[in-house]
């Protein structure tokens, strides 16, 4: 893309909000063209209505799908882990 070329977007999905800050950003999970391309799966931070744009990742359909996979993996791991002996430990810590 060139310089005198203009940055597109067309949000096809909002499948979203995920977080809110207190400075008015927030974070969407969308599905977005980007300059006419095939659309693609979005988690992006945004400001004013969606008129500033911040840092965010992209991701395929199989990329996706792949992240779900490891991302349940890591919260079955999250719903069976024991805290209970970690209370213990901070408790006599004091």
């Amino acid at each position: 893309m060139s310089n005198t070329d203009e940055f597109k977007y067309e949000i096809i999905n909002e499948l979203g909000k995920i977080t809110e800050k207190s400075t008015g950003w927030y974070k969407e999970f969308n599905r977005i063209s980007f300059n006419g391309r095939e659309p693609k799966y979005d988690i992006r931070m945004w400001k004013d209505n969606r008129n500033k744009m911040g840092k965010g990742i992209t991701l395929s359909e199989s990329e996706l799908r792949k992240l779900k996979e490891l991302i349940d993996i890591e919260i079955d791991y999250l719903d069976r882990k024991d805290f209970s002996n970690i209370e213990k430990n901070q408790s006599n810590v004091e």
